[in-house]
């Protein structure tokens, strides 16, 4: 459906009952400076900081936990338990939430969210089993991390979706970047910390792991307890006001037919995204140690820290290069890239898995994931938020972002089994068959990116006026739309339009 042209500087809302119109402005026009316009958008999209952290603390908290209790812990399934049921969780509170975030509030969603995550990782910290044995220790840790992944899936559909509609107040031509730079490259410094955090609490107490893995998770709950003032005083997106569902029974059907396909492919892409990220950064630690057998536990933690900080410069270049290309542009170039990389340490493996070769294998390990937040780490969740309806942004968002963490939880459980089809990790095929099976993925979601749309700075209003007219178009009355107050709201706007209009007549 081709877009109608629309004037820029309004969008006119029309009423069959009384034939009145009434004029709103673009999102960036609002009366407001631009701490107001930013923080909102840093409140909303820094939470994801701590996605990042319990997802990659749970790695050395596994080699911790491995070296305390030995053959018990590793012969059974605790191990895979432990490391994969928050992604379980997530994905839960990703469609529990996605559903909250459109049909109710987008800032109650995140402070519930919120909520959950500050709990259960405290939880997670003083995990105890029943009579202190091992299995009870395990199944508390389990159900405490699958709970925590439910506040940690809340914080996609509401908090990076609240950020982009955020972003629409910022000026045009940086409303890409600072999507970026509040969300994945939060995830990314998460990432970083949760493997920094175990390095140095190991360096500290190297005979006490019991604290370094409990003092890990505990400090869990710094971050999203630094955002929880500032996200009680967020109000509602200015978007999420004007073109919710909140009021009427959202159309779901015409959704599916006008954004089905594209959300399949967003899906697709999120999926291969997260399935060759979480394993990578899950097993770095891992990796590292059968390269350096014998490095001190914080030594192969200091490596895997320094593999992780890889993810930051290129998320945080990617934030930049996502205005200057277009998020499609730079995901299409960016993982494609990173395939190349993929297969050439694949090639090479033989060479980069020498002790003696550890810095290469890590520099260039390092460039391999840096491509990739430059490509799909940056621009899938901004392709997400910002290629449908307000209205449908958090469910539409949800379930894309779901379809990554199931494919993050695949990639994790499988990776193993990649491993031993080669011989196992030791093996030079075993660390040979990963890269190769991710670089052939970062191609598939090269071509998938060929489909989807060009984002522009103004994608998010061109969407609402789009899904606006297919709505009318088949019969769905849109006069509908919007949350109360922002209807009274504009009650009042049309009212003195109207009673501007009468004076000016009988003068």
């Amino acid at each position: 459906m081709a877009d109608k042209i629309v004037p820029a500087q309004s969008i006119t809302r029309q009423s069959s009952e009384d034939e009145r119109a009434v004029d709103i402005s673009p999102l960036a026009l609002p009366d407001k400076t631009r701490w107001q316009r930013l923080w909102p958008t840093i409140a909303c999209g820094a939470g994801l900081f701590s996605d990042g952290y319990l997802q990659s603390v749970i790695g050395p908290v596994n080699t911790c936990l491995k070296t305390i209790y030995g053959t018990s812990y590793t012969s059974s399934n605790a191990a895979s338990n432990v490391t994969s049921i928050a992604f379980a969780g997530t994905v839960l509170g990703q469609l529990v939430f996605g559903y909250t975030s459109d049909h109710y509030s987008r800032k109650w969603s995140l402070l519930v969210s919120t909520l959950i995550l500050i709990v259960f990782a405290a939880l997670s910290a003083g995990a105890y089993g029943a009579g202190g044995t091992l299995g009870g220790l395990i199944a508390a840790l389990t159900a405490y991390r699958f709970l925590l992944g439910i506040g940690i899936g809340g914080e996609y559909p509401a908090g990076s979706v609240g950020c982009a509609e955020s972003t629409g107040e910022l000026k045009e031509g940086h409303r890409n970047r600072w999507f970026c730079l509040f969300t994945n490259t939060q995830i990314d410094l998460g990432f970083v910390m949760g493997a920094l955090i175990p390095m140095i609490i190991t360096r500290i107490a190297p005979d006490n792991l019991g604290l370094v893995w409990r003092l890990s998770l505990g400090l869990g709950i710094v971050p999203p307890l630094s955002l929880l003032y500032l996200r009680i005083k967020l109000q509602e997106p200015e978007s999420f006001s004007r073109e919710s569902f909140t009021k009427v029974k959202t159309p779901y059907w015409l959704a599916l037919k006008f954004y089905g396909p594209r959300l399949a492919m967003v899906a697709g892409i999120w999926f291969v995204y997260d399935f060759l990220t979480y394993p990578f950064s899950l097993y770095s630690s891992v990796w590292i140690e059968t390269i350096q057998p014998n490095a001190a536990l914080w030594q192969t933690f200091g490596w895997s820290t320094l593999v992780n900080f890889f993810y930051v410069p290129g998320a945080v270049f990617g934030s930049f290069t996502s205005d200057w290309m277009g998020p499609r542009r730079a995901l299409m170039i960016f993982v494609a890239a990173q395939g190349v990389v993929g297969f050439i340490m694949s090639g090479c493996y033989e060479y980069l898995k020498m002790p003696q070769n550890i810095a290469g294998f890590v520099v260039i390990y390092g460039i391999f994931l840096a491509l990739g937040e430059m490509g799909p780490g940056d621009n899938i969740g901004l392709i997400a938020s910002k290629t449908c309806a307000t209205g449908i942004r958090g469910q539409y968002y949800a379930i894309a972002a779901a379809c990554g963490k199931v494919g993050g939880f695949i990639g994790s459980y499988i990776f193993p089994y990649i491993q031993k089809a080669g011989g196992g990790a030791d093996t030079i095929r075993g660390g040979q068959y990963p890269f190769f099976v991710a670089s052939s993925l970062c191609f598939l979601s090269a071509i998938l990116v060929y489909f989807l749309p060009t984002i522009n700075q103004d994608t998010i209003e061109k969407e609402d006026i789009r899904f606006r007219e297919y709505l009318e178009a088949h019969g769905f009355d849109t006069t509908q739309m919007g949350k109360q107050d922002w209807q009274s709201t504009q009650d009042v706007a049309s009212a003195n339009a109207e009673k501007s209009r009468r004076d000016n007549i009988s003068q």
